[in-house]
């Protein structure tokens, strides 16, 4: 079993998050102490003396052990747009996350690094999740956001991880409405056409029950 993952997926608001806890919730399952981080984040709220971002906080509450938040999130930003823009005069550091994830992975058995938005998104003005998952040699977790246009999303992220020479460990099937039209085939499709396994599909669900959804994947 690898030390850790990074997740990214086809978009944003695609269920990186509910994915990221599900797996989290399946290792520990497992008997694994298991911590996520989100290093970057947009959209957050003034929080008990800090802005903070509601993802994060998930990732906090669910972890194996006790941590502080800015372990999780070091960069924590308010404006609810593309962290390159969000993040203002303020420089994304590679090394300062880096760092992080190092300390994180001395805590736990394994821990599951989440990106923002996809794969090419950028997490500040000199840093993507590419930059990061390849600096940080995790194998990718790729969460695909099943609705109209998904085929090609998917696709083309995995062909994009696989360009970076990084392990594509497999791919998570979230369904993100109750009745999608063609589910089913649109889900074939993509198994046939990406040559990493489908480690499950997350039922659609109006609000989180992370060992309900651990039941539906296999890692």
């Amino acid at each position: 079993m690898a030390s850790g993952f990074f997740i990214t997926g086809t978009d944003t608001n695609v269920g990186k998050t509910w994915a990221t806890i599900t797996l989290m919730h399946a290792l520990q399952q497992q008997g694994q102490k298991v911590v996520g981080m989100k290093p970057v984040a947009a959209g957050c709220e003034w929080h008990q003396g800090g802005w903070k971002n509601q993802d994060a906080m998930w990732l906090q509450q669910y972890a194996s052990i006790a941590l502080d938040y800015k372990q999780i999130n070091p960069y924590a930003f308010e404006q609810a747009v593309s962290p390159h823009i969000a993040c203002g005069e303020t420089a994304v550091s590679l090394a300062v996350i880096r760092k992080q994830f190092q300390k994180l992975q001395t805590l736990s058995d394994c821990t599951l690094v989440e990106g923002a938005g996809g794969w090419l998104s950028p997490l500040g003005q000199a840093l993507d999740n590419a930059e990061l998952a390849t600096a940080l040699q995790l194998p990718v977790i790729l969460v695909v956001g099943m609705r109209l246009g998904c085929i090609n999303h998917a696709r083309l992220s995995y062909q994009a991880i696989s360009q970076a020479k990084l392990d594509c460990a497999g791919w998570l099937a979230v369904q993100l409405e109750a009745d999608m039209p063609a589910f089913a085939a649109n889900l074939s499709y993509i198994q046939d056409t990406i040559q990493a396994p489908l480690l499950g599909v997350l039922p659609y669900l109006e609000n989180p029950d992370f060992d309900f959804l651990a039941e539906h994947v296999k890692i």
